[in-house]
């Protein structure tokens, strides 16, 4: 076995390893920020050069078919590097959950006995993942199991289901795009928009559905006073919809009793629906970014993601369909600091949700010295944050170059898991000068640590990001029979 200095591997105390890594661009006001991308680059370094390292494909497959395939190495199981493995491996795992979504998870290599052996006690109830092992139950109605096979011919065979919406604009339609402190509604006619609006609500702690019920209606009919008829009714909402029917959303995070959610809140929009009595759809808010991108600018291979009350992300595929995969990004990890901002909700270190959405704001004001009162809400710490850069306050444009360089990683780290071109960016983080800040920096993150990576960055205008989502959501329903 080789030294560990030699390998380049920190020891740590406790006798924790870990791996170091040096950015070129560190965000100034969190400097302990370490990219998933770089260290998992230096572990497959790692494994390149260490005698018994072998390769390693993680299969995620679901109760309907639909399976995918991840293949990288991994260094052998041994004292010495089963640290170094599990960040490693734990962390590509949770990923592909948030990313694709699966209940079964099938491991073919040489060391795939002692590493499923390792997951299994992490990804399950009680365990240090459980937050995860229930959100899979709740989808697939089964936590997460961790099954071996001989070789990756034994491996599910990778099958993508692919949903037959959006891109449909002939009539009379409305879209609406239901956020965390805002809901927005477009009425368009044969594809040209007649009407748009914005209202505020705060639907995240409210523990009466009603509330959420009365809103959605509320909206629908603004949108509908401004048109001769209603044809169709698409809409997006952060979480995960499955045929109209609501699995998990933070939306509804305030509704606790499981009764209540199973009565009035699962089939609320397939109830809202039939008092439309018209083509209804409703989508998974990212996926409906990455539509909006591709219909804009009329071309496929493009993820979206949406910083707003949380990380919203979407993905249409090089052939432009849209997915199945579960594309909730908020949850996947691009920070391996051990000490990282834990996610209010998952409890886990290091997840996107706090760098690039409301909350990640809210993390990085008091880094940058600005103090606001304790009651203040985080919708409108971000209207204080871009009052500040409107300004030309330092301290602002020190919180936006920090989302921006975190956020350059971030879009590398997520290139080994998509098979994206253009990358559409939206939502209310994003809105004034501050979102050309983080553009410039991501920009300049890819240049400098990603040559070879070329991802368009493409930015919307104004009304685009505050609307498109509603406009791309009115086009999901076929009005054909």
């Amino acid at each position: 076995m080789f030294p560990l200095s030699d390998l380049g591997i920190m020891r740590f105390a406790g006798g924790r390893m870990s791996l170091s890594v040096s950015p070129k661009h560190v965000p100034g006001i969190d400097p302990g920020f370490v990219p998933a991308v770089l260290w998992n680059r230096a572990y497959r370094e790692l494994c390149a050069r260490t005698r018994g390292a072998a390769p390693l494909t993680l299969s995620l497959a679901r109760p309907d078919g639909t399976a995918s395939s991840f293949h990288t190495a991994c260094l052998p199981h041994v004292e010495g590097f089963v640290e170094l493995n599990r960040i490693y491996i734990e962390r590509i795992v949770k990923f592909l959950l948030w990313a694709r979504g699966g209940n079964r998870v099938f491991l073919a290599g040489a060391h795939a006995e002692p590493l499923a052996a390792m997951l299994r006690k992490i990804y399950c109830a009680g365990g240090e993942r459980a937050f995860d092992d229930d959100f899979v139950k709740k989808l697939f109605d089964t936590g997460v199991t961790f099954e071996v096979v001989a070789s990756e011919s034994e491996l599910p065979k990778d099958a993508t289901a692919h949903l037959p919406l959006g891109r449909n604009l002939g009539g009379c339609r409305i879209g609406f795009d239901l956020g965390g402190s805002d809901r927005k509604c477009a009425a368009l006619v044969d594809g040209k928009v007649v009407f748009s609006e914005e209202v505020k609500w705060d639907p995240y702690f409210q523990g009466d559905p009603q509330y959420h019920y009365d809103g959605i209606q509320d909206t629908l009919k603004r949108a509908a006073a401004h048109l001769p008829r209603v044809d169709a009714i698409g809409g997006s909402s952060a979480g995960v919809y499955i045929s109209n029917t609501v699995r998990v959303a933070s939306l509804f995070r305030g509704i606790k009793d499981a009764g209540v959610f199973e009565k009035r809140v699962k089939n609320m929009f397939l109830d809202i629906a039939a008092q439309w009595g018209v083509p209804f759809e409703v989508l998974n808010d990212g996926d409906v970014t990455a539509l909006a991108g591709s219909m804009s600018m009329g071309k496929n291979a493009v993820l979206g993601i949406a910083m707003g009350t949380s990380v919203a992300a979407g993905y249409v595929d090089p052939k432009g369909r849209v997915t199945n995969w579960l594309s909730e990004l908020a949850f996947v990890p691009l920070d391996y600091r051990e000490n990282g901002p834990a996610d209010e909700w998952s409890g886990d270190l290091g997840c996107a949700v706090q760098y690039f959405s409301q909350q990640g704001v809210g993390r990085l004001l008091p880094l940058a010295g600005i103090v606001l009162p304790p009651e203040m809400k985080l919708p409108e710490q971000l209207e204080e944050l871009q009052r500040l850069q409107k300004a030309g306050d330092p301290r602002a444009l020190r919180v936006y170059e920090a989302i921006g360089v975190c956020f350059g990683y971030f879009l590398a780290h997520v290139a080994e898991f998509y098979a994206f071109e253009h990358l559409l960016i939206m939502g209310r983080v994003t809105s004034g000068g501050g979102g050309d800040v983080i553009i410039e920096k991501a920009r300049r993150v890819l240049e400098d640590e990603f040559p070879l990576l070329k991802i368009n960055l493409v930015v919307p205008d104004e009304k685009d990001k505050r609307h498109g989502q509603a406009i791309a959501a009115a086009s999901l329903p076929s009005t054909r029979k």
